[in-house]
């Protein structure tokens, strides 16, 4: 190619932001510059080629698509397997990711997959895991919603961002996750909220009615009560996350201790009911504070004991003071304390104690 069309191609090449043929004609002329031996100018020429490339990267990378900004993008770790939850959960989310896997067929039949998830329980329980094992089984990312960067102060600002969130995610699969979902999806009938948030709620429900198939939605709330009337039949999945008992704690428990290197010297359903009520959350909490206080012993205290004495701590911490009232045991146990009556993290941390004696 001529050095006269060569100098064009650049010029339309720059022109129109075709990085291809631009780097292509840039190229063709520090070969043609080589050959004349201009080595000075080819080099200069193939240095401003690399920097002109890096930046044009870097401006893209400073300019994300619209509604980008909007989610926090992660990539899911957690599996279903690795969760404990109710029989009917495991059974709902196990065909719905079988319906996704196979949707082809659905379609084949003129039926879609079902792809809207709302979970309901308290915090703690696993809601955001489930959210995303989902993603996980079905190898998409998890894109979780930034209501910092959705919810605006001015007229109309919620609804213009909330349809750039959903043209964003309707170009690629994906799980898309609403956290504390009462945040957004409030009832319309409160008399509280602004006309402002109740606009939000009706556009937000037509836009995940028009969500496709391939776009999971998973919404998750610790206060169904606050939500809008109109989004439980949005959904197709709605599952209740109950607070664990304590044999599903000592599951737990069962798995945290397989990573000590040590024997706890407690059966997992003796720590499981000292811990009871409590939120699988609280446990993983309870079992990390317990190993952490182990290894930055350097064994000079047994795990026995630490773990008599995180118990006693843990109870003071979560439970709710006892009233003045008790039980016939709770009076023979004030007595044999020299009427003192013990609190219940005394008794669970003499229980412990009694274990390993």
């Amino acid at each position: 190619m001529a050095r006269s069309d060569l100098l064009l191609s650049i010029v339309r090449a720059g022109a129109a932001g075709d990085q291809p043929t631009l780097r292509a004609s840039v190229e063709a002329l520090v070969a043609d510059e080589r050959a004349k031996n201009h080595n000075v100018l080819a080099d200069r020429l193939a240095r401003l080629l690399s920097s002109v490339t890096v930046s044009s990267e870097m401006a893209q990378r400073r300019q994300p698509a619209p509604g980008r900004d909007i989610i926090l993008e992660t990539e899911p770790q957690t599996k279903l397997s690795d969760l404990i939850l109710p029989l009917p959960v495991i059974h709902q989310v196990g065909h719905l990711i079988e319906e996704q896997h196979r949707a082809d067929l659905l379609r084949a039949h003129g039926l879609q997959p079902r792809h809207r998830i709302l979970l309901s329980g308290p915090p703690g329980n696993g809601k955001t895991s489930v959210a995303e094992a989902v993603a996980e089984a079905l190898a998409l990312p998890l894109f979780t919603v930034r209501y910092d960067a959705l919810v605006g102060s001015y007229l109309g600002e919620t609804n213009t961002r909330l349809r750039k969130l959903f043209d964003y995610v309707r170009t690629t699969a994906c799980v898309l996750f609403f956290d504390e979902f009462d945040a957004i999806g409030k009832e319309r009938g409160d008399t509280h909220e602004t006309g402002e948030i109740k606009r939000a709620v009706s556009f937000l429900l037509m836009q995940i009615d028009q969500l496709p198939s391939y776009v999971i939605t998973v919404a998750a709330t610790n206060h169904h009560e606050l939500l809008d009337r109109a989004v439980w039949r949005r959904f197709q999945l709605r599952l209740g996350l109950p607070s664990p008992d304590w044999r599903q704690l000592a599951l737990l428990i069962d798995r945290q201790f397989a990573l000590w290197d040590q024997s706890p010297g407690i059966s997992s359903e003796k720590l499981a009911k000292a811990l009871a009520p409590s939120s699988f959350a609280e446990v993983i909490d309870f079992c990390q504070t317990v190993r952490r206080r182990h290894i930055l012993g350097l064994g000079q205290r047994s795990l026995q004991d630490i773990l008599a004495e995180e118990v006693e701590l843990w109870s003071s911490r979560v439970e709710q003071p006892s009233g003045e009232s008790g039980s016939d045991k709770t009076a023979v146990e004030a007595r044999s304390s020299g009427g003192k009556r013990p609190t219940a993290g005394t008794r669970r941390s003499n229980a412990i104690k009694d274990n390993r004696a």
